[in-house]
């Protein structure tokens, strides 16, 4: 026996192999899901793979050209070009150009929830030693703008940021003045439960055009159970917050998300119908996160990722059967993952980078001055681990950069290059996100086979590519419509977005 030499492949051919990975498709092991370097993909039987690998494919074959058009393999090599295929790399990379684009600005702790869920170190609405002072707000805004990006999402989170709103509105008044000489696209976004909001609040947030983002767990029974308030009035006032918002800032500047806990996987339709009861278009069913409270509650509240998985299948099919119905409802995480199978284009979702959006994509000002370089890195630092701490407000960004944190982060944070994920087929998809492995695992590589993250990752790309491969007409223009939106519309989870909220 011997290893193959070069020589062996492509030596009757007129064809060149491009870099590609592939992988067995679980549900229909004779077809493979092949690859390219750019995320171009096809479905194709594992014979046919053999035959392309062995240099038996003939060019008067239809697989032939679709593998040429995908960039998998290269026709004469002597007049070829790999133009197309750097192109589409570069298309895919896109949002490495500018440098960070969501700015999380945390302007207060105190929170007048006790959600067991919360990933954040909450505080009593008292405890007003908890608020980001003028002086790191200021630090915050004059380091906002040291950043090359033309178009930046400013978030505001908490805590409950609207037990602060002083400083919201001051940050943002801050913000739009400096703007006048820098020419920058701004877009506002406030995460909170958007209890108590009063009318000034809605004028200055109409004034400036703010996106609101809350939580809505579900029916009343599980988003009082999930977000509990001493008055036991969570879901009223959440619902009353939404209402208000919209009526106040238009049926589209209001968006809502709900973290599933153990309870939660038992009513996967009732979480459904309820965002169809309150017009709302779009949903985005997230697990527990390991972070804060949702660690110290892990047996009670927790469960593995193959319980979510098969919670996600039941939610899917039921998404899928209130559009056939006529209301338009969006997944929104599936849509980010659709859009990343079925669109060449870039997406702002931190999550999904390769090199990581740690730091790259999205920067947190957190209240005492502390600067990190993703909301899971500040969530570590609640919880006492100061490993991805960049510097703080009063530091310039270059010195940010320069932090032993980066070089962590960016030492694990280019998936391609990381062991299992540097054979994935999904790899040109997907993202490396090392802060969730070190949360999760210890190390910020990871163990890839047995990481949360990469199971996560892969059950739904399978699940939506074999969705999308045995679906019907009707089921194919309900994900089409989901992943064409993502890179131009205004969706209700908008590029860039963090996908968090107020505890």
């Amino acid at each position: 026996m011997r290893f193959a030499q070069r020589s062996d492949f492509n030596s009757a051919s007129s064809y060149r192999l491009l870099p590609m990975r592939f992988r067995r498709l679980p549900w229909d092991e004779t077809q493979v899901l092949v690859t390219s370097l750019a995320g171009d993909w096809l479905v194709i039987p594992r014979s046919d793979l053999d035959r392309v690998v062995g240099g038996e494919l003939q060019q008067d074959e239809a697989l032939f050209a679709s593998m040429e058009a995908r960039h998998l393999i290269l026709a004469d090599p002597a007049r070829s070009t790999l133009a197309p295929l750097l192109s589409q790399y570069r298309t895919r990379k896109a949002y490495l150009q500018a440098g960070p684009a969501l700015h999380i600005f945390v302007v207060s702790l105190r929170c007048h929830h006790t959600c067991s869920y919360c990933q954040v170190s909450r505080r009593p609405t008292s405890e007003t030693t908890f608020d980001m002072s003028g002086a790191a707000g200021r630090h915050a805004v004059e380091r906002l703008f040291e950043w090359p990006s033309d178009k930046l999402t400013v978030e505001f989170q908490g805590g409950e940021p609207l037990l602060h709103f002083d400083r919201v509105r001051s940050l943002t008044e801050a913000i739009v003045d400096r703007n006048r000489s820098k020419g920058r696209s701004l877009r506002f976004v406030i995460a909170s439960t958007l209890h108590d909001l009063t009318d000034d609040q809605l004028a200055f947030m109409r004034e400036h055009r703010f996106q609101l983002s809350t939580s809505l767990d579900g029916p009343e029974w599980l988003h009082n159970a999930n977000r509990p308030r001493p008055e036991r009035d969570s879901y009223q006032r959440t619902i009353e917050g939404i209402e208000r918002g919209r009526r106040a800032l238009g049926e589209d500047a209001v968006s809502a998300l709900t973290t599933l806990t153990a309870r939660s996987l038992t009513a996967p339709r009732e979480i459904i119908d309820e965002y169809r009861k309150h017009g709302l278009h779009s949903i985005f069913l997230r697990p527990l996160s390991p972070y804060g409270f949702a660690r110290k509650t892990q047996a009670r509240q927790g469960y593995p990722i193959a319980e979510f998985l098969k919670f996600y299948v039941v939610a899917l099919d039921h998404i899928l059967s209130v559009n056939h119905d006529g209301f338009e409802l969006e997944e929104a995480y599936a849509s980010l993952l659709l859009s990343q199978l079925l669109t060449p284009f870039s997406h702002g979702y931190v999550d999904l980078r390769s090199p990581t959006g740690a730091g790259l994509g999205t920067v947190v000002y957190d209240y005492d001055g502390q600067v990190y370089p993703s909301d899971e890195a500040r969530m570590l630092a609640a919880m006492g681990d100061h490993s991805f701490a960049m510097g703080r407000v009063d530091e310039p960004v270059a010195q940010w950069l320069q932090s032993p944190a980066m070089q962590q982060v960016l030492a694990a944070g280019i998936a391609e290059a990381l062991p299992t994920c540097a054979d994935c087929a999904y790899v040109p998809l997907c993202g490396a996100d090392p802060i969730d492995h070190y949360a999760r695992q210890g190390d910020s590589v990871g163990h890839r086979p047995t990481s949360d993250f990469c199971a996560k990752q892969m059950g739904m790309f399978d699940l939506l590519l074999q969705r999308w491969q045995d679906s019907s007409p009707a089921d194919r223009a309900v994900f089409e419509a989901w992943a064409i939106r993502r890179p131009g519309a205004a969706p209700a989870i908008a590029p860039d977005a963090s996908l968090e909220v107020a505890a």
